[in-house]
């Protein structure tokens, strides 16, 4: 197949192209280099574009004719969403509605789209399961939710088949160095962790240390990056079965990490002391998000094979202190 990875030179984007190449399918990354990365295209073509850009997608479509989209394309910053709201339901929502209209217009009925375990907010139960009730507590959460509704009316309406896949905690770096995790600015916890560990920063914050959990720290579901991108494979083959199709699942470990217990790991692979700072909670923040992951091994045969902590740490730091470009 042919596929066109919106947002395929960011993190989760340019694992996945790297998976695909790797299964035999051609690739084109449509990025506007935002926040993308020119060095991580490595598998298929640049175009340069903006999904909020109707003719340039229609155009870049018309040329390359791909038989189905991966849309990775949007803002994700939790505490930037609070306070520009507008510009994430602009961004994350408008940009998928433009992309479907040219998707539409060039005959594409095949969608796989990178959603989040933060549709659903503060959740009741851990695990989180698929039935979870979805009540966001931040703006990117209701914007993904959103996007996910506009995913069921269009395939409702118009026959699409879509799957929307709901990260845990994405992390890691590809085991042979090239691509990895680079942000401007830096929120995500492993990153800001290493990045201590190697002196890049003076210490590490932990973002509140009063939560009801074991440690009163946050806890999250580290998945590794390449596990992610094998589920998107899995979804891509979903979509092929039926038109009209709308699936979500979860991807996750189904095993929560406190930030203390991050840190800790990240002193025994890197050997380093890491300085530790508190401060107050970010806004917008679940005490804790852990996946129940059983709809994907059921429905696709899919599991988490590379993501215990060691190898996510392991690979985030080797690209960290190896393969990561100077700034």
């Amino acid at each position: 197949m042919k596929v066109l990875v919106t947002g395929g030179a960011g993190y989760v984007g340019s694992h996945c192209c790297k998976a695909l190449a790797a299964a035999g399918h051609d690739v084109v990354v449509y990025d506007n280099l935002s926040t993308g990365h020119e060095w991580a295209v490595k598998w298929g073509p640049l175009e340069l574009g903006d999904i909020l850009d109707g003719p340039r997608l229609a155009a870049v479509m018309e040329q390359h004719k791909p038989d189905a989209v991966m849309h990775f394309a949007a803002l994700a910053y939790v505490g930037e969403s609070v306070q520009k709201p507008d510009l994430y339901y602009r961004t994350n929502v408008g940009g998928l509605v433009s992309v479907l209209e040219a998707m539409r217009d060039a005959a594409i009925g095949r969608i796989v789209f990178s959603s989040t375990c933060a549709t659903y907010g503060t959740p009741e139960t851990v695990p989180i399961t698929e039935s979870e009730p979805q009540s966001p507590i931040n703006p990117y959460g209701h914007s993904k939710l959103m996007c996910e509704q506009v995913l069921r009316d269009q395939c409702a309406a118009y026959g699409l088949s879509a799957a929307a896949l709901r990260y845990f905690n994405a992390a890691g770096g590809s085991p042979e160095g090239e691509i990895g995790e680079s942000h401007d600015p830096e929120t995500h916890l492993i990153p800001l962790v290493l990045e201590a560990a190697a002196g890049i920063r003076p210490s590490i914050s932990i973002l509140g240390d009063d939560y009801p959990t074991r440690d009163g720290t946050c806890v999250r579901d580290y998945i590794h990056v390449a596990d992610l991108a094998s589920a998107h494979l899995s979804a891509l083959e979903l979509t092929g079965k039926s038109a009209g199709l709308f699936e979500a699942c979860n991807l996750g470990t189904e095993n929560g990490f406190t930030v203390r217990e991050i840190i800790d790991a990240a002193e025994r692979i890197t050997g380093r002391t890491i300085p530790v700072e508190i401060a107050p909670r970010r806004p917008g923040d679940p005490p804790e998000l852990v996946a129940n992951a059983a709809k994907a091994r059921e429905v696709r045969g899919w599991r988490a094979e590379v993501s215990d902590v060691d190898n996510v740490l392991g690979t985030a730091w080797r690209w960290l202190t190896e393969g990561k470009p100077a700034a």
